[in-house]
């Protein structure tokens, strides 16, 4: 045999003995969501990105939603060693929670418990939820017969089980239960083995009978009714007096949005609700955070929902007490975040990015598909290459074609009418987002549509767009649109009298800042998250759907991101600015 020959055995059998490894990997599977990227979807279930990329080919390129991914098993969880570490189950198409519990061996309330989020909603075909891997597996039973020929069952007592099941499930009375088993007299404790007669099928007796798997199943039903409480009680944890600009640029925006709450509360008070505020300043450092979530623990449980923090150690701190002690807790600023992916009673109002990019190229791609769309290069900073390239990218999964230009100031005018069309609209996306780069495309493109009606242009911009003032007219004359999460127009009366209540309260005004006004998203988030409290309760979040607030500058739509995560507020704005000077705000969620 030659050596070249040999050698190429060798190597196959070796790819043989790797493509076998890959395909005997413990693995599960994941269906991308708009807005996941392999960093989030690694850190839901607590993965190396670099394990993604190499079960999931081309996935270090990019990853589309719809898609699915194979994601590991922790070997820990497989060997069901470790306390809190979780396997991971993707729900198969007619499988219920009856046949899961079965399937793991574990209760169906502990499947819930791990997935504070699942629902007959959730329960779905595709959905992933966790299983905990450190629930010993159901007992098995022993029968043995007695001297006088009768079988008994000895079986050994799981958690929550009550002596009424037991009677239930084996046909027994609780009067023969406790002759037989004197010390059920003290109660029953999960891990303890009592005798039970045999009045079942000896087959039936390792699984519950159709009855049982169907109140097993209607779990997911079970739902707290929503209640509405008298008085809603918040903890405020925010640093209010913070030097650091790491942890908040400039002190006074933490401050008018606290007073944005207090207008909040008192609107809601006019309403006849009652909300009851525990106002604690936090600081800079980590240290002074710590000390009051130890000294003020009682005050902290007796809440219902908890706002606040602003650095990213600071959240972490709150997110644990909040899982702890199972409180909702609302992220008011940041979105650079990761505690809502793994933490089920977190709310994150400020949308991440890349749910906020994705979202925007959606709504676009929806907006404008019959459209001549022109990317612009003109050269300038803060590319918006999130963006761009998602927006690209769902433009070619629909086959919908664009065109790159690059400006050159010379030969602008000549060389872009070229690339516009006479048959349909144009929509014109310059790359970056800096009011250079508009003001070196506006005047041409005015001119065009002035001189050339035939040419009908419409331009799709960016969030900052909203703070460039002098650019109100091109806006209007070019059709605009922009897509942001925040937008206020000062012209809704709404929005007036917002302002007025804030001057004769605080005898100011509110600062000059463009967007966010910190003050309208204070207001914003307290009449959303108080008013849900007193009309819903605290089980709110069941209540979404139904929860409105007519926003000020900032609207929600809050999604939970998996059945063990918590919520993402994923509303954006598409803002247009009319041909008539009137401007329109649309929700797109």
């Amino acid at each position: 045999m030659s050596k070249f020959l040999f050698f190429s055995i060798l190597i196959a059998s070796l790819m043989t003995a790797t493509s076998l490894f890959a395909q005997e990997e413990d693995v599960f599977y994941h269906t991308v969501e708009r807005g996941q990227t392999v960093y989030s979807i690694a850190k839901m279930y607590d993965v190396k990105v670099d394990d993604i990329y190499r079960l999931n080919i081309n996935s270090e390129e990019s990853i589309k939603a719809g898609s699915q991914l194979r994601i590991p098993q922790k070997k820990a969880a497989i060997k069901a060693e470790v306390e809190g570490v979780y396997l991971f189950h993707t729900i198969q198409a007619k499988e219920t929670l009856y046949g899961v519990s079965q399937k793991y061996g574990v209760s169906a309330e502990s499947i819930i418990e791990a997935n504070p989020g699942l629902s007959n909603l959730s329960f779905a075909t595709g959905k992933i939820i966790r299983i905990p891997s450190n629930v010993k597996p159901k007992q098995t039973t022993e029968i043995v017969e007695t001297r006088r020929g009768v079988k008994e069952v000895y079986y050994t007592i799981l958690e929550k089980e009550t002596v009424y099941n037991l009677c239930k499930r084996f046909k027994t009375t609780e009067q023969e239960l406790l002759k037989l088993n004197p010390e059920l007299a003290g109660g029953l404790r999960k891990g303890m083995t009592i005798r039970i007669p045999l009045r079942i099928n000896e087959d039936d007796i390792s699984r519950e009978d159709e009855l049982d798997a169907g109140e097993v199943n209607a779990m997911l039903d079970a739902r707290t009714a929503a209640k509405p409480v008298k008085a809603a009680r918040i903890a405020l944890l925010l640093p209010y007096n913070a030097t650091n600009p790491k942890v908040i640029a400039g002190g006074s925006s933490i401050t008018e949005y606290y007073e944005g709450m207090l207008l909040a509360a008192d609107s809601l008070r006019r309403m006849g609700y009652i909300t009851e505020l525990f106002v604690f300043d936090i600081g800079d450092r980590k240290e002074d955070l710590q000390k009051i979530l130890d000294e003020d623990a009682d005050v902290l449980e007796s809440v219902s929902l908890i706002i606040g923090g602003v650095s990213n150690e600071q959240i972490r701190l709150i997110s644990d007490f909040a899982l702890k002690y199972k409180k909702k807790y609302v992220i008011p600023i940041t979105s650079k975040n990761d505690e809502v992916l793994t933490n089920a009673y977190v709310f994150q109002v400020n949308t991440p990015q890349t749910y906020l990019c994705d979202n925007a190229a959606f709504a676009a791609a929806n907006l404008f598909d019959k459209y001549n769309i022109v990317f612009i290069d003109t050269k300038d900073k803060d590319e918006q290459t999130d963006f761009i390239n998602t927006f690209k990218k769902e433009l070619r999964g629909r086959t919908t074609s664009f065109r790159d230009f690059t400006y050159n100031e010379d030969t602008f005018e000549s060389k872009i009418i070229a690339d516009l069309s006479a048959d349909k609209p144009n929509l014109i996306i310059p790359l970056s987002n800096t009011e250079e780069a508009l003001n070196k495309i506006t005047t041409v493109l005015r001119s065009i549509t002035n001189t050339k009606p035939e040419y009908k242009i419409t331009l799709l911009g960016y969030p900052v767009w909203q703070s460039y003032n002098k650019c109100l007219d091109d806006y209007h004359a070019l059709d605009t649109y922009i897509y942001s999460l925040f937008y206020a127009d000062n012209l809704n009366p709404d929005v007036k009298a917002f302002y007025d209540t804030y001057r004769n309260w605080y005898s100011k005004s509110p600062s000059q800042k463009p967007f966010p006004k910190y003050s309208m998203l204070g207001f914003d988030t307290g009449m959303y998250f108080f008013g849900s409290l007193q009309k819903h309760g605290e089980n709110f979040e069941t209540e979404l759907p139904a929860t409105k607030h007519k926003s000020l500058q900032i609207g929600f739509n809050f999604e939970r991101v998996n059945n063990w995560g918590g919520f993402i507020n994923t509303n954006i704005y598409i803002v247009h600015y009319n041909k008539d000077f009137t401007i329109t705000r649309s929700d797109f969620k």
